[in-house]
């Protein structure tokens, strides 16, 4: 008996800024010469990102005056440490969470908030407890005997391993309700060491949450669309172990991401790919549509050139990327919400997804909208 997603919310906070506007704080959080400020201009040119999202305003202002987070004297000195990161995710994480929450739950025919029976949370950009589990219990008024599970540190592909444990349960038991919430706050970890890998990453991460309900697919709420969750694989290369990495300094959290990450997925995500068909009894010419987590415009090129589908059929993951940058575990959920709110699409069309993350890890799935 399958499960499947029945409505998914967003949200993100309130400060939206331009990407040029961030290329600007970047030319002078780094303290570039005119060469290598337009070495990093090309960087900002070709991301495919417009806007991004931050719970830090100071990202917009390139005059080094008005900062609120970073201090305003030469090279941010002292530079917040990741105690000062990770009270401002402690005083800022859970209201946008639980605004995807209610994002997701409004979306719905009937209130499910009393029928929801557990709660999976998501994150790899700051960590406490009592943590946002808790939190959004009492936010959303959830029940205090829910069960709760939290999924943690495992970077972008995160959301995935979310819907693997709901779509578990759901099949356990055919009364449960899920409620998946993934919340991520990447800006809180910006990095000024003036290294190629740092220019990339600052170029890309950006703040936000998704959260997702998972029932049994004979007991959905409502008569709107869903999308079932077929067939999930997972896969981790490990001779690109060394090319992505998530790591805790005394200044925050430390992203290691190499060039080489793209080219990487393209040389094994085919392979990959035919164990996931190969396990669903599907060929790749069933494939309809793709939900590619965005995590760079490389990345998507990347799958794109190796497996041998348009730019058309990933249209989301674009979408998603210009107008909010990677938002890590997020991600693939904006991008699964315009598939599920995508109207006239056929019935029975396969959806084939993938995240990626440290390991490198390749996780990937396939839906069936309903």
């Amino acid at each position: 008996m399958n499960s499947c997603i029945s409505a998914i919310g967003t949200a993100n906070p309130k400060y939206r800024i331009p990407q040029n506007d961030i290329y600007g704080f970047m030319v002078k959080a780094f303290d570039l010469d005119e060469n290598n400020a337009s070495r990093l201009k090309k960087i900002y040119d070709h991301s495919g990102i417009e806007h991004r999202y931050s719970v830090i305003p100071d990202f917009g202002e390139a005059n080094g005056r008005d900062y609120r987070f970073f201090n305003n004297s030469p090279n941010f000195e002292p530079f917040p440490s990741t105690q000062n990161r990770l009270q401002l995710y402690q005083h800022e994480a859970a209201e946008i969470a639980a605004a995807a929450a209610k994002n997701c739950i409004d979306s719905l025919t009937e209130d499910l908030t009393p029928k929801i029976t557990h709660l999976i949370t998501v994150s790899c950009t700051g960590m406490h407890a009592p943590g946002i589990d808790i939190e959004l219990v009492e936010i959303l008024g959830l029940k205090r005997n829910i069960e709760r599970t939290c999924i943690n540190f495992m970077g972008c592909y995160g959301a995935l391993n979310a819907l693997k444990v709901a779509d578990y349960i759901c099949r356990a038991d055919t009364n449960a309700k899920v409620l998946i919430v993934c919340i991520e706050l990447c800006t809180l970890h910006f990095q000024k060491e003036n290294t190629l890998d740092n220019w990339v990453a600052n170029s890309l991460f950006s703040d936000g949450a998704a959260a997702v309900i998972v029932e049994n697919n004979d007991h959905r709420t409502g008569n709107s669309n869903s999308l079932t969750l077929d067939t999930f694989y997972s896969e981790f290369v490990h001779e690109a172990r060394s090319e992505m990495g998530w790591y805790v300094g005394n200044a925050g959290f430390e992203m290691k991401l190499t060039s080489k990450v793209s080219k990487l997925i393209k040389k094994h995500i085919y392979s990959i790919s035919d164990r996931l068909l190969e396990k669903a009894g599907l060929a790749f010419s069933d494939i309809g549509r793709f939900a590619v987590h965005p995590g760079g415009r490389k990345i998507l090129e990347a799958a794109e050139s190796a497996l041998g589908f348009s730019s058309a059929a990933n249209q989301f993951g674009y979408e998603t990327l210009r107008d909010f940058g990677n938002m890590s575990s997020a991600t693939v959920l904006f991008v699964l919400k315009k598939l599920l709110d995508e109207p006239n699409s056929p019935s029975g069309e396969n959806i084939l997804g993938f995240a990626f993350g440290p390991g490198l890890t390749v996780e990937s799935m396939i839906l069936k909208r309903n």
